[in-house]
């Protein structure tokens, strides 16, 4: 099989981050398989341009850290639950893949080595040259980081070319498009006027951390079927936070 990408692809190596949130559909909390299934699907259209993808999902779903230690959770406890989460979206997301004969690996921050494989770089590196997706879990690994901040440290580590941080909106707007209908979307965004306006992309960390290596975050709504590939095929709606 040809290693060769797409010439349609922009990109060679991407990360898809999603929120947990992304998986419950319009449950108002855990897994709806039909949506983690739609969303596998537009995964694996990508996959077959040539592109190497690996993933980050969220456990907003299941356990957010932060609301566990705002109702009295020691914030540390609070956070490894939310770790955990992540590592159930993240099967679950294998399974759907691997639904559709797509080989994935689900690589955690916390060894667990019953249901996943620990990180290592050089492995989870040889995994996205086979075109297998890694989906990385358990955040850091580390308390007081977020899945975001994860998922700008795995994009440098494996040297992906772009984040996609798929959202419900088509980019990034001065503010709520959902409440206001006067909500102006940039087609490209600097990492300091994010910070400054406090755009909420993702949190300052994984802005900062970004920024010093230069790695572009395009924003994109998840729910428009074909997405993701449309972008990495040079169309569609978005916005591309650059230096």
């Amino acid at each position: 099989m040809s290693t060769e990408t797409h010439p349609a692809a922009k990109y060679n190596r991407v990360l898809l981050k999603i929120s947990g949130e992304a998986l419950m559909g319009d449950q108002g909390y855990g897994l709806h398989p039909p949506t983690v299934s739609r969303i596998a699907h537009e995964v694996k259209s990508v996959r077959d341009l040539g592109v190497e993808i690996c993933m980050v999902i969220g456990g907003g779903n299941i356990f957010r850290g932060l609301a566990g230690s705002a109702q009295g959770m020691e914030r540390t406890t609070a956070d490894y639950m939310g770790m955990l989460a992540t590592v159930m979206n993240a099967l679950a997301m294998q399974s759907a893949l691997e639904g559709l004969g797509v080989f994935t690996r689900v690589i955690s921050a916390i060894p667990m080595d019953q249901v996943c494989e620990p990180y290592i770089r050089r492995r989870a590196v040889r995994h996205l040259e086979k075109k297998r997706v890694c989906i990385f879990a358990a955040g850091t690994g580390n308390p007081y980081f977020t899945t975001d901040t994860a998922a700008t440290l795995r994009a440098n580590e494996m040297s992906c070319e772009a984040i996609f941080k798929g959202t419900k909106v088509d980019g990034v707007y001065d503010k709520d498009p959902v409440k206001f209908d006067d909500a102006k979307r940039y087609d490209t965004v600097s990492y300091d006027e994010v910070l400054q306006k406090n755009l909420g992309v993702m949190d300052a960390s994984a802005i900062a951390l970004a920024r010093d290596n230069n790695k572009p975050i395009i924003v994109f709504s998840l729910d428009e079927p074909g997405g993701f590939r449309g972008i990495l095929a040079g169309e569609g709606t978005y916005t591309k936070v650059q230096g």
